[in-house]
């Protein structure tokens, strides 16, 4: 499959980089994405730490970064992989863009909208791709990522929860400030009443839905084993954005409570042109050091580590 073959469809016409939508994609058939070849995958991202696991214990209200430890998975990644439809396990494939063979599929992908993207919010880098293999009835806890996020049903049928990145009932902008300084999601709090607010897709092979970068979502298995595969990327709108939670937060440990992100335009210009003057007197000083500051957030390619 190219590029040029449109494994992904979007209503360009349509499309906001900050808004919720619909897509529909051709990846069911794809030979990277058949359990054969994931058991290989997984087998190769084990090694290097690239899995995340939790039994089906875990809950919508379960705390996203903690689910591993409090809902262990004990079988290996190999044997959940291929017992999956009893393994009563959620199973994510991470950074499968740092395995050659798998970069070559998220950027089959990517580069296939990459052009669309570019005219609305230029920048992609920083590209990434997970793969989530889960038994039925399982559970993705309620959480938010930083990356704008292409996520597509392969196999099986799940029902995901998608709220507005703008939506401060789901999630505040305390809680938006505190993950982008810190990756922390603990002021993001799981309440049954906001099934009402969420847009809800029922994912069948073929669908899939774009998430801009914050919108709180969660996930819901259906009756039978499930393949889905997410495509993620920052954009220069992305990272501006990161910045200024960064920097709300910052002055909130100073003792002051500024205007949500984008409220305050002459404070958002200031805010950014101060920390992005401090990041370059940094990055001067430390080359001066011998010893470049990287900006892992530039970066083609996501670096590896959980999310």
């Amino acid at each position: 499959m190219s590029p040029q073959a449109g494994l992904l469809q979007i209503d360009w016409d349509a499309f906001d980089p900050w808004a919720v939508t619909p897509v529909r994609h051709r990846l069911m058939q794809h030979p990277l994405l058949q359990m054969d070849a994931l058991m290989e995958l997984g087998a190769r991202l084990d090694t290097r730490g690239c899995v995340r696991t939790h039994s089906n214990d875990a809950t919508a209200g379960t705390p996203f970064n903690n689910a591993p430890r409090m809902h262990p998975n004990r079988a290996g990644t190999v044997a959940t992989l291929a017992g999956i439809a009893e393994a009563k396990a959620w199973m994510s494939l991470l950074n499968v863009q740092t395995d050659p063979l798998y970069r070559t599929l998220v950027d089959e992908v990517l580069d296939g909208i990459a052009p669309g993207i570019a005219r609305r919010d230029p920048g992609m880098c920083y590209r990434g791709g997970w793969i989530f293999v889960t038994s039925p009835r399982t559970v993705t806890p309620y959480h938010f990522d930083k990356e704008h996020n292409f996520i597509l049903q392969v196999h099986g049928r799940k029902t995901l929860y998608v709220w507005d990145p703008h939506d401060t009932v789901a999630a505040s902008e305390q809680a938006r400030d505190l993950f982008h300084a810190t990756h922390s999601r603990d002021r993001l709090q799981w309440d049954e009443s906001l099934r009402a607010r969420a847009r809800v897709f029922h994912l069948e092979p073929g669908d899939g839905a774009y998430m801009p970068s914050t919108s709180p979502h969660m996930v819901e298995n259906g009756d039978g084993p499930s393949v889905t595969i997410s495509c993620t990327y920052y954009t220069d709108a992305t990272r501006r954005d990161a910045l200024l939670h960064r920097a709300h937060e910052r002055l909130r440990v100073w003792g002051m409570e500024p205007p949500p992100v984008g409220h305050s335009r002459w404070l958002d210009a200031g805010l950014l042109a101060g920390f992005r003057a401090a990041a370059l007197l940094r990055r001067c000083r430390a080359r001066i050091a011998g010893a470049p500051l990287p900006q892992p957030d530039r970066e083609p390619y996501a670096l590896a580590r959980s999310s």
